[in-house]
């Protein structure tokens, strides 16, 4: 591994895959959706990660009830979230971060996110953008670059962490620079550098902001 050293003025994160491991979970909510509508899950599976459930019904089932649907996936979605467990190093890394100098985007609703971080025994931040926060959710730019807005700063002084390819997408589209968490394989050839988990990153407050270290 070698050593890379990144500053930011803040850290924008990703939930699903990218704090908790809850793949298995989103799997298993969109499936009993599925069924529930007698629709073929392979189709849906393969658009749902890292996106918001609006989009895939926007897409696959438009002839459907959208706050209603929206409704009944978070209720799915906390029903069936259980004990949902941290991604290695999370809690100690989140821990170490002043609350300014974090917010979580994600394509959760607002409820769901704090459902499922409290869960695994997370933090909840001090700024969360979710689904119904944004007009437009990833891949668009608009969920980052609203967290950034909101933190006062310019998207390009925001380092992102991210798993999925709609999310490492959207920061990318709104300039910020990305860590992807997870995977063999870079998922863009512009991200700044890929971990496994976050106890490869450390972090050292400065006065302008955080200097990390990643071994990368």
């Amino acid at each position: 591994m070698s050593r890379l050293v990144l500053r930011a003025s803040a850290l924008l994160l990703d939930m699903d895959g990218t704090l908790v491991h809850s793949t298995g979970e989103v799997e298993t909510v969109w499936r009993l959706w599925c069924r529930r509508h007698q629709l073929a899950p392979e189709p849906v599976l393969a658009m749902c990660h890292g996106v918001r459930s609006r989009e895939v019904l926007r897409t696959l089932a438009p002839q459907l009830d959208m706050a209603q649907e929206v409704a009944l996936l978070d209720e799915l979605e906390i029903n069936h979230t259980g004990q949902a467990e941290a991604i290695g190093g999370a809690r100690t890394l989140l821990a170490s971060l002043p609350s300014e100098r974090w917010a979580l985007v994600t394509s959760a609703s607002r409820r769901v996110a704090r459902h499922r971080l409290r869960s695994a025994a997370l933090p909840l931040p001090a700024l969360l953008v979710g689904a119904e926060d944004v007009v437009h959710g990833k891949p668009d730019p608009e969920p980052y670059l609203l967290a950034a807005e909101r933190l006062g700063l310019a998207a390009a002084d925001c380092l992102v962490f991210e798993d999925a390819p709609a999310g490492i997408t959207s920061a990318l589209r709104a300039g910020c620079r990305v860590v992807q968490v997870g995977g063999r394989q870079r998922l863009d050839p512009d991200i700044s550098a890929l971990i496994q988990d976050w106890r490869q990153v450390s972090v050292v407050e400065e006065v302008a902001g955080l200097q990390l270290t990643l071994l990368a």
